[in-house]
């Protein structure tokens, strides 16, 4: 077995030059490096619940194929002492947002019931009442009955533009046509032997052909709420449909624009827009939140910029050198004290790649999901020049960067 040491490590870059970026940092924090750059910021932060939420995760092989007895980890609180305390972390996020977004750019601020109408006036404040576009309903099915009250069933998204130069096209969103809509129209065929529907209205008849497209309007109820076995769940509370942020993306922004996400929490939005053509900065200030992000990405170029470190863990693996590419073994994993869990149970995922300067450079990435249940315990590092490194996250959360100590 080779001899492999901890290593600080402040930044990965994967697969060469990045299509987006992932940072360890909370909402208010400093975004002025990427002022002025984004042509579309979504939001989505605690909604002032009063609870505590969780990320779910599977450990082993066994535990990604039944779903039984996973680890809960914090993800977030959305526990506040008083609503300004609450405000002012919206407050911040939005002049985040605003300082982000270009002159054709928009935001949309997903939340309930309980803060959207003081965000609303935070939003005027902010972005100015001129700016406002769209007060969105999302109407979703989902577990549970009130008989004290009409169900809570919606969310509200909040859209609002940067300037009057904003971008926006709607027919990168459209709706299959609904029979149900039509049945109170007239049916006719035209001379094409084209279908059409026709409805008189203020003393004007409307023309709708039935093989044209039809526009999202601002309730969407056709976007479903994410089921207890949908195969997107990441284990995540709180995660969004990627159908959503897909119709947001695709609606203000064209291909290789940036899309920033500030409470990135399971990735959603990132994932969105990689699988869009378009660039993504997802931002969270919740370690889970950037373990369950960065193994959504790992198929994408990304940079991520979070700084390592697991005191008291251990780990073993071996490199077989090879002709053009060397084979690195995981071979053993403990956590630290504590931490019942070890072997390479422990982990959820791996990189092999090369360090220089507190950077490292992936060359090759593993982890469990639910159609990888076993994480393989061998990747190939190519042939090159460099310090050959390490990068673990284990199912605490927990990154670490190992280099092998020279003989």
């Amino acid at each position: 077995m080779s001899i492999w040491v901890q290593a600080p490590c402040r930044q990965e870059i994967h697969l060469g030059s990045a299509a987006g970026e992932v940072l360890l940092q909370d909402a208010r924090g400093d975004f002025s490096a990427w002022k002025g750059k984004a042509q579309c910021v979504y939001l989505d932060p605690p909604f002032m619940t009063g609870e505590d939420f969780y990320l779910r995760m599977r450990v082993g092989r066994k535990g990604w194929e039944t779903g039984k007895d996973p680890l809960l980890l914090p993800a977030y609180s959305d526990q506040f002492d008083s609503k300004g305390q609450y405000l002012a972390l919206l407050r911040g996020a939005l002049e985040n947002a605003r300082m982000m977004l270009n002159e054709t750019g928009s935001l949309f601020l997903h939340l309930d019931s309980r803060m959207a109408a003081h965000a609303r006036i935070l939003c005027d404040e902010i972005f100015g009442e001129s700016n406002f576009v769209n007060e969105i309903i999302w109407a979703y099915q989902s577990g549970g009955r009130s008989m004290k009250r009409f169900s809570r069933k919606h969310d509200v998204i909040l859209f609002y533009r940067k300037s009057r130069r904003q971008f926006f096209d709607i027919t990168a969103v459209p709706l299959p046509r609904s029979e149900n809509r039509s049945n109170h129209m007239r049916r006719c065929v035209d001379e094409n032997g084209r279908t059409y529907r026709t409805i008189q209205s203020g003393g004007k008849t409307y023309t709708y052909y039935d093989d044209e497209p039809v526009y999202p309007g601002d309730v969407w109820a056709d976007v479903s709420h994410l089921q207890q076995k949908d195969p997107q769940r990441t284990g995540y509370d709180t995660q969004k449909p990627i159908a959503l942020l897909n119709r947001i993306i695709r609606c203000s922004t064209r291909p290789g624009d940036l899309v920033a996400d500030l409470f990135a929490g399971s990735g959603t939005t990132a994932a969105a827009a990689a699988m869009n053509g378009r660039r993504y900065l997802s931002s969270d200030a919740s370690p889970a939140a950037l373990a369950v992000t960065r193994k959504r990405l790992l198929d994408t170029a990304m940079v991520l910029t979070a700084p390592t470190g697991c005191a008291g863990a251990s780990m073993s693996a071996e490199f077989i050198p090879g002709i053009a590419f060397h084979d690195v073994r995981l071979a053993a994993y403990d956590p630290g004290p504590g931490c019942p869990v070890t072997g390479l149970d422990a982990v959820d995922q791996w990189s092999v790649g090369f360090y220089d300067q507190g950077v490292f450079r992936s060359q090759a990435d593993a982890a469990r999901r639910r159609q990888t249940p076993e994480l393989p315990d061998v990747l190939q590092l190519p042939q090159l020049r460099g310090t050959p490194a390490i990068l673990i996250t284990d199912i605490y959360g927990h990154r670490s960067v190992w280099l092998q100590e020279e003989p």
